[in-house]
């Protein structure tokens, strides 16, 4: 990594270790933990070598916190707010949470994210409800491809704010306004952009959130959260649900329970054996969202959106095409780039991974994701690594 060019007061750069033999533009795929939260696994080890020095309250602080930060970060409320262990399980919350009728449809994209397909697809069987894939009329797909595919069957539409394969933002709003005419919910996998992007739960108009905590959060792999509108909160069903997600639960002393009451809050979706201090990476994650912060959304998407378009500038345009919207307006936190054919994409991405430049190639798309510890200079080693 380069050393970025901060304001004084503070260089972010330090907050992350060197990559003294690569070019890192790969957070998109998996962010490197920062020092501060690498510290933190550290001393929840130690206090797991040690457990006599915490009292009943450390069960608790550590979640409690980290529902508070990322409640900032998205505008919603820390009752809202139940860590998982990733995007996964709260696609999965909502699958089996909701009341379905056979012939219900959940509406998503062609080539979305993985999550989408084995959070849904099993539903048919389970429940006879349709999963309808919608396929984009243009390059990227919009909101007027779903909503043009709803109907009076459409139950929830459920979709990611910002694609991982080409970058494109979607006018989740739009989708919104849509969804909620017709009685309709929104579920939005903000794994790729949430902690990267300014964002705003009541003005995207979502009802559910699900995001992976490994990337933009810069928090360890197996870390993540769910939200929920608290207007949702009464009708979605609780499953079977952690001991620690009882209402009471935090009075250790008294812990019979011979009818046990799912906490009133999105708590109840916690991840069994995680919302919990001795969870290492919960330890992790307390750090890096906090660090996420101090940072600020605007000032990480700013950065990035200058070393995209600075990258898309440098392109050889003989060989190579932007595979996202050029328009920053309409793209995440990242951009995308791919060569005149499949084959050649490949060689590109074999080559810079030869070169230790490294990104990720996603739908014979080349992946690009910058943080704050990346410059031009970084840009272009890239560029010149793929310009013969």
């Amino acid at each position: 990594m380069a050393t970025t060019t901060t304001s004084p007061e503070t260089d972010w750069r330090q907050e992350w270790f060197e990559f003294e033999d690569a070019t890192y533009l790969n957070l998109a795929g998996q962010s490197p933990l920062p020092r501060v939260s690498v510290r933190a696994v550290e001393a929840a080890l130690e206090a797991k070598k040690f457990p006599h020095h915490k009292t009943d309250a450390t069960y608790f602080e550590v979640p409690d916190r980290i529902r508070e930060c990322i409640a900032k970060l998205i505008g919603g409320k820390p009752a809202e707010i139940a860590l998982t262990s990733g995007a996964s399980a709260g696609v999965m919350a909502v699958a089996q949470g909701l009341n379905w009728q056979p012939g219900d449809e959940v509406v998503t994209a062609k080539g979305e994210f993985p999550l989408q397909y084995t959070g849904w697809k099993p539903m048919e069987e389970r429940e006879g409800v349709k999963l309808k894939i919608v396929a984009p009329r243009g390059r990227f797909i919009s909101a007027d491809d779903l909503i043009g595919a709803m109907t009076p069957r459409t139950r929830v539409v459920s979709v990611s704010l910002v694609r991982y394969d080409d970058g494109s933002l979607l006018d989740a709003p739009r989708v919104a306004a849509a969804c909620h005419k017709q009685g309709a919910l929104l579920l939005l996998d903000v794994s790729q952009c949430c902690g990267a992007m300014p964002m705003n739960v009541h003005k995207l108009g979502a009802d559910f959130l699900v995001c992976a905590g490994y990337k933009w959060l810069l928090s360890p792999f197996g870390t993540g959260f769910f939200w929920v509108n608290s207007k949702h909160l009464p009708s979605v069903r609780p499953g079977p649900f952690y001991w620690m997600a009882v209402q009471g639960s935090d009075n250790f002393s008294a812990l019979n329970f011979d009818d046990p009451k799912p906490a009133p809050n999105a708590k109840r979706w916690d991840a069994p054996e995680w919302a919990s201090y001795f969870n290492f990476n919960l330890a992790g994650m307390d750090t890096s969202v906090e660090l996420v912060l101090r940072m600020g959304p605007e000032r990480v998407a700013a950065h990035n959106r200058t070393l995209i378009d600075f990258m898309f500038e440098r392109l050889p345009r003989d060989r190579c095409i932007p595979a996202s919207p050029l328009d920053p307006a309409e793209r995440g936190p990242y951009g995308c780039f791919c060569a005149r054919s499949r084959e050649k994409t490949t060689e590109l991405y074999r080559r810079l991974r030869k070169e230790n430049v490294i990104v990720s190639l996603r739908e014979d798309n080349i992946r690009v994701s910058p943080h704050l510890y990346n410059t031009e200079r970084d840009i272009d080693r890239l560029i010149s690594v793929i310009t013969p």
